[in-house]
C-alpha cells in the first residue's frame, strides 16, 4: 500500500461521516415536522451508528445515482434498489434485505390484465432508468406489442398518483411501493405481477468490497437482532390491511369534514404535546369526524366519550366538537402519564391508544399475560399477540379485570397509525 493512502472504509472513519445516496419518497426518505424518515433512511441511521459514524443524505436526481456513487460523491446507494443483472455491472450489492415484485398497476375503473400477452397494445408509462423499463423492454422484446412512456425523474409515487387522477392508464411498480402507496391513492389497483420476485439490496463502488462486507455484516445481524423486522413493521407493518370504501370515504372527508375540527384538533393538541394528524386520526377512527356520532354502547361525540369520563374531564355536553376533543386530548394525555413506566416514547403512545379504546386495566392485564409468556411488556408487537387473549376465559380468568373484546384495541390502533400516516404524507 503507498504511503498516505487511506482505503474507502478509512475514509469514512476519518471524515466520521457516511454519505448515503437516496432519494426522496415514502419508502426511502423524507421529512416529517422537520425530522428525518423512511425505511431506508431508518435502516441506514442504524448502519451509521454501528460504524460510529454520522450518516450524510444526498438525493440526486434517480438516473444519476449510480454515476454519484462511481464518481466518489456518495459512500452507498440505499433507494430501494432492485438487485438486476444491469446494475450488477457497474455496482456492487450487498445481500438483500427485502423481497418485492414488479405489479402492473391501474385505475380501478379501467380494466387490468389476467396474463401477460394482454399488455399487446397498451400504454405504460413508467420511470427512466427503473427495472421497470428493463422489465417492459424484455417483454416488448418477446414480441408483446406495447409502448413503453419514459417519464423523466418522476417518482414512482408521484406516477402512481397520476393513475389514480387518470392522468395516465398503466404503470409498474415494485409490490412493496405500491402497497404503501394504496393508502395514500385508493384509487389505483394493484393487478398481475409482471416478473419473478425479485430482491432490493444497497450498492457500493465495484472496488469498495470492504465496505460491502461491512454492510453485509450490520444486515445479518440486524436480522438476527430484530432490528430489519422492528425497521420494516414501522413503515410496512399493516400494508396488507386495506378497505378500499374506507380509505376513500377517509379521503374524502379530509377535504369536507376535518377543516372544520381542524383548530380545536390543534389548539387541544399542543396543550399535551401531541401531534395534531395523530388526534385527527383517533377522531376519524372514533366518529368519521361526525360530532353527533353515537355508538351500540352509548359513547357520544366526536372523540366518543363515556359519560364518566366526560365527568372526569369536566365537559358537559359530549356532542359539542370542543368539548369533546377536549376532553378526548386530554384523557389521551391522562392515560399516556400512566404508562410512564415504558421507556419507549413511540410504544407508550400506542398503549396509551390502546387504554383509550379498550381501559387501562386491561391493558396492564395483557401485560401480565405477555411477561407470562417470557414476551417483553413494553412492546407493542406483544400486546397485539396477548389483548385478544382477554376473550378467552383460559386467560381472562386468571387477570385482575376479567375479560375484554381484547381485538378491538389491537384493530382500533393500526386503523389509527393508517391514517395517521396519511395525514402525515399529505403535509
Amino acid at each position: 500500500m503507498e504511503i498516505g493512502f487511506k482505503s474507502p472504509m478509512e475514509q469514512i472513519q476519518k471524515r466520521g461521516t457516511i454519505r448515503m445516496i437516496t432519494t426522496n419518497n415514502a419508502t426511502s426518505y423524507y421529512t416529517y415536522r422537520e425530522s428525518p424518515m423512511g425505511f431506508e433512511y431508518d435502516l441506514a441511521k442504524a448502519f451509521a451508528d454501528h460504524l460510529g459514524v454520522a450518516l450524510e443524505i444526498i438525493v440526486p436526481e434517480w438516473d444519476t445515482m449510480f454515476n454519484v456513487l462511481n464518481s466518489g460523491q456518495g459512500d452507498f446507494i440505499a433507494a430501494s434498489i432492485t438487485i438486476t443483472e444491469p446494475r450488477e455491472q457497474i455496482a456492487l450489492f450487498s445481500q438483500p434485505y427485502m423481497t418485492v415484485q414488479q405489479k402492473f398497476i391501474h385505475h380501478k375503473l379501467i380494466f387490468g390484465i389476467k396474463h401477460i400477452e394482454q399488455l399487446a397494445g397498451k400504454t405504460i408509462h413508467v420511470r427512466k432508468g427503473t427495472s421497470y423499463q428493463e422489465r417492459l423492454a424484455e417483454i416488448k422484446a418477446s414480441g408483446i406489442d406495447l409502448e413503453i412512456k419514459l417519464l423523466d425523474d418522476v417518482a414512482t409515487q408521484e406516477i402512481l398518483r397520476m393513475v389514480s387522477e387518470k392522468e395516465i392508464n398503466f404503470t409498474i411498480a415494485d409490490s412493496n411501493i405500491a402497497l404503501l402507496n394504496r393508502r395514500y391513492y385508493p384509487e389505483i389497483k394493484i393487478g398481475l405481477p409482471i416478473h419473478e420476485k425479485e430482491y432490493l439490496g444497497w450498492a457500493v463502488k465495484k472496488t469498495n468490497k470492504a465496505l460491502r462486507d461491512q454492510i453485509n455484516q450490520f444486515l445479518e445481524m440486524a436480522e438476527e437482532t430484530g432490528l430489519l423486522g422492528k425497521i420494516y413493521e414501522k413503515y410496512y407493518g399493516d400494508v396488507d390491511i386495506f378497505d378500499y370504501f374506507d380509505l376513500k370515504k377517509f379521503h374524502e372527508r379530509i377535504k369536507t369534514r376535518l377543516p372544520k375540527y381542524k383548530k380545536v384538533i390543534k389548539t387541544e393538541a399542543e396543550k399535551y404535546g401531541f401531534d395534531w394528524r395523530l388526534i385527527a386520526a383517533m377522531a376519524y377512527q372514533e366518529s368519521h369526524f361526525n360530532a353527533r356520532a353515537k355508538s351500540r354502547t352509548g359513547v357520544r361525540g366526536l372523540m366518543q366519550v363515556t359519560r364518566p369520563t366526560a365527568r372526569q374531564m369536566g365537559i358537559t355536553n359530549r356532542l359539542d366538537p370542543k368539548q369533546s376533543v377536549k376532553a378526548g386530548v386530554k384523557f389521551l394525555n391522562l392515560m399516556h402519564k400512566r404508562f410512564d413506566d415504558i421507556p419507549d416514547p413511540q410504544q407508550k403512545t400506542l398503549f396509551a391508544l390502546a387504554g383509550y379504546n379498550v381501559g387501562y386495566g386491561h391493558v396492564r392485564d395483557a401485560q401480565a399475560i405477555a411477561r407470562q409468556k417470557g414476551l417483553d411488556i413494553n412492546k407493542w408487537t406483544s400486546l397485539e399477540k396477548t389483548l385478544p387473549l382477554l376473550s378467552k376465559r383460559k386467560y381472562y380468568k386468571q387477570t385482575r379485570h376479567g375479560y375484554a373484546r381484547g381485538g378491538e384495541p389491537v384493530h382500533y390502533v393500526k386503523r389509527i397509525l393508517t391514517y395517521y400516516d396519511i395525514l402525515r404524507q399529505k403535509g
